[in-house]
Order: structure tokens, then C-alpha cells, then sequence
């Protein structure tokens, strides 16, 4: 299932460019997305990529999705990535962690050519990008100090509870979060995953929650003995639950876009994607990509 491909890969896998600032919008890539500016039929995002054998992506801070260590950029979404641009031949991938919130704002500047990190697909999203096919999928998760002290065991316990909960900006969970009746006033949007243990850790927060793998391995990560992972959190019965995560591109850059899905689904079909998710601690049946669900059914509200 192409391990030396992979292998390859992480051999020349990613430059990584200057660091966001603090979540300022001062980001420096030189994406070829043109920023709107492309050609009319939308495929100059994909010419220019092609012949300088380099693309430009955005990924957000997020383990297992996408997260910066030791220097390098790691996780199933950047390895993914990786894979579909080597198999159309670009082998050098420069990438940059930002805040969730900068991604879509960054692809739409002309910063980056796809932005990612297992990125939800919804209809709102879906109006200020346009998103490849589905790469995984995954549900929601729930940390509390340790003990669980106010007993909250799902979104609606937060609500009723008047308990007060971290988020990361940017992240679906706000929205899920007040679909459940949560108010604006118990909400506490932070940077990053740390920050959000660090508000419950502190008290400043009652729980925090994000996708289940991302606060699963955070919190085993952390090794904190004040914080625990709800285990019999009841997941939200909420369209967008579970998430389906993808790539996104500026909606100029059809071309680019059909291009990657071509190559993604190769790498669906033949077991690639499968091994990157399990590789980055995934499980590949639970969190595959859906057989039967497309970006555009999800999009238009059908799925969703």
C-alpha cells in the first residue's frame, strides 16, 4: 500500500514557513491560488503548482489532523496531502500551522493553494470555499477535571448545567455546542487545544471539547491527573455529527480541486488513505472516509 511512497515522502516532506504570530493574520506564503485573481477557467492554481513542483498549504493546530513537532509538520492530514500532490508529481510541500480560524481567510488571500486539517465540511463553510471530497470522519469529545464534578456527560448537560465550556476558535464544536441550547455567555473561545486544558485545569472553565481523537490524544499527551476523558459522552444528535473531513480549495481553482479528488480516490481505493489514518493513530473503519456520502450532498444541507 505504497510504503515507499510514504517513506519518500516524509524524506522531503515539508519547509516550514515562518510561524503564525499568536494568530495575528500576518501569514507570508506565496500560494499560487491567486486569491480570486486566476484565470477565468480556474486551472492556473494547478499549471503553476505542476511546474514549480511546490504547493502551498495551510493546516491548522490540531493533533492527530495536523500539528508542528520536532520542526516538521505531522499528522493525517498533512501526510495525506503529501500522498495526493506526489501522485500528481509535486513533491515539495511547504506548509504552515495556523489558528483554525485563519485558514479560510489565508486560502481566500492567496496565501496557500489548499488549506487542511481534517477540516469539517459544513454549508456555511461550504460558501467561502470549496472542498474536496471527503478524506475521514470523526465524532466529538469531552474533557472535565478530574472527578467530573457537575457530572456533564453531553452538550445538553452543559447547557442545563450553566457550566461554562472552552473551545478553540474557529472549531465546529461552538456551533454543535449552541445547537444543544449552550448560551454565548458560557462559551470561551481559545487558541489551541493546550489552552483549552489549561482553562479547565486553572477553573476557569468547566469542560472543553473538540473532535474525539483530537482531545483523546491531547489529554494522553498532557498526562494530567486533573483532567479526565468522558468516556460515556453522548455524541450531539446534530447534522453535521458525525463530521466529514476534507481539504479545501479557492473556489477559482476547479481544476485543482478535480485534479486532487482524482488522485485522493486512488489512494482511498487502494488502502493508502486507510494506512496514513491508522498510522496517525486513527481507526480505519470507524474514521474512513463514507462510501456513499459527497462534499456536494453535505454542502447543499442533504447530508449535513
Amino acid at each position: 500500500m505504497k510504503k515507499l511512497l510514504l517513506a519518500s515522502i516524509f524524506g522531503i516532506f515539508v519547509l516550514v514557513l515562518a510561524a503564525c504570530g499568536g494568530g495575528s493574520d500576518d501569514a507570508s506564503g506565496s500560494g499560487s491560488g491567486d486569491g480570486g485573481n486566476g484565470d477565468s477557467d480556474g486551472d492556473s492554481a494547478l499549471e503553476k503548482i505542476k511546474d514549480s513542483g511546490t504547493v502551498q498549504i495551510g493546516y491548522a493546530d490540531e493533533r492527530p489532523y495536523g500539528y508542528k513537532e520536532d520542526g516538521e509538520i505531522k499528522g493525517a492530514s498533512p501526510d495525506i496531502t503529501a500522498a495526493v500532490f506526489a501522485e500528481l508529481g509535486v513533491d515539495n510541500v511547504e506548509g504552515q500551522i495556523l489558528n483554525y480560524d485563519q485558514l479560510i481567510p489565508g486560502l481566500n488571500a492567496g496565501k496557500f493553494d489548499v488549506i487542511t486539517s481534517g477540516m469539517a465540511i459544513n454549508p456555511s463553510r461550504c460558501e467561502n470555499a470549496d472542498f474536496g471530497e471527503p478524506e475521514m470522519t470523526y465524532g466529538e469529545g469531552l474533557v472535565v477535571p478530574e472527578g467530573n464534578p457537575k457530572d456533564i456527560h453531553s452538550y445538553k448537560d452543559i447547557a442545563e448545567s450553566g457550566a461554562s465550556v472552552a473551545i478553540m476558535s474557529g472549531a465546529t464544536e461552538i456551533e454543535y455546542v449552541k445547537k444543544e441550547g449552550v448560551k454565548d455567555s458560557q462559551i470561551q473561545k481559545v487558541a489551541d487545544i493546550p489552552a483549552s486544558f489549561s482553562a479547565v485545569e486553572s477553573g476557569r472553565a468547566d469542560a472543553t471539547t473538540g473532535t474525539e481523537m483530537t482531545v483523546k490524544m491531547a489529554l494522553e499527551s498532557a498526562d494530567s491527573n486533573k483532567l479526565e476523558f468522558v468516556d460515556d459522552f453522548e455524541q450531539p444528535d446534530l447534522d453535521g455529527v458525525p463530521s466529514y473531513g476534507a481539504a479545501a480549495f479557492h473556489p477559482d481553482n476547479d481544476k485543482l480541486r478535480e485534479a486532487y479528488n482524482e488522485e485522493l480516490q486512488k489512494l482511498i481505493d487502494d488502502g493508502t488513505v486507510a494506512e496514513i489514518l491508522e498510522e496517525n493513530g486513527f481507526d480505519p473503519e470507524n474514521n474512513a472516509p463514507p462510501e456513499d456520502t459527497t462534499t456536494e450532498e453535505i454542502c447543499s444541507g442533504e447530508k449535513y
